[in-house]
């Protein structure tokens, strides 16, 4: 009975050590300035065991298939550049602010299976601003990235990176909504012409 409640007491006085940390404003919540070197290993660690141990229900379709991977390489492309980079692209404003940093993913792609980049992809990671993709892209919009990022990324370099996005030209879920955003400007113009043809109507009837 004695050691319960010893235990008890400790337990409280930790959480109670806990909200008073969390209320005392001591600990630096700025993106500018590092997390110290037990919490970087603290949530790194969690970050990993929690991806390995989810990843490992999902199915991995074949992704060897070229159309894929060339789908694949428009949508890495307009979705994940600005924070992550490419080969010969450096990150843009927003994934320089970030902390922690976006990882290189080259070098992910070479060390993380097809299973556990896809579950990054579609559910994201709190508190790391990488989003949840799943919530606006279906499975068939993230596989090509996935394998893009599989087959192809680790070895490529600068100029291959742009001759795949020339061969990419006209695939992927990007590159149809692209069309769509360019096909949608074209009625300004033909308002214009009708506005005019209104005016000589008008100018007729009089």
């Amino acid at each position: 009975m004695k050691m319960i409640i010893t235990v008890m007491l400790v337990v409280g006085a930790l959480l109670l050590g806990a909200v008073g940390f969390a209320y005392s404003g001591i600990y630096d919540v700025s993106a500018a300035s590092p997390h110290s070197g037990l919490a970087d290993w603290f949530l790194s660690r969690t970050s990993d065991a929690s991806i390995e141990r989810r990843a490992g229900s999902v199915e991995v379709p074949d992704l060897d298939n070229a159309a894929m991977i060339l789908a694949g390489v428009n949508d890495f492309d307009s979705m994940c550049t600005s924070c992550h980079g490419a080969p010969g692209k450096n990150p843009e404003a927003m994934g320089q602010g970030l902390n922690p940093s976006p990882p290189d993913l080259a070098e992910e792609a070479a060390e993380l299976s097809a299973a556990e980049l896809f579950w990054i992809t579609k559910n994201g990671i709190k508190m790391t601003g990488m989003p949840a993709w799943g919530v606006t892209h279906d499975d068939d919009a993230i596989w090509p990235m996935v394998a893009f990022m599989k087959q192809c990324l680790p070895e490529l370099d600068a100029p291959g990176y742009q001759e795949m996005l020339a061969a990419a030209a006209g695939h992927g879920h990007h590159e149809h909504d692209n069309a769509a955003e360019h096909a949608h400007e074209e009625p300004a113009e033909t308002g214009e012409h009708v506005e005019h043809d209104h005016g000589d109507h008008e100018h007729d009837e009089h």
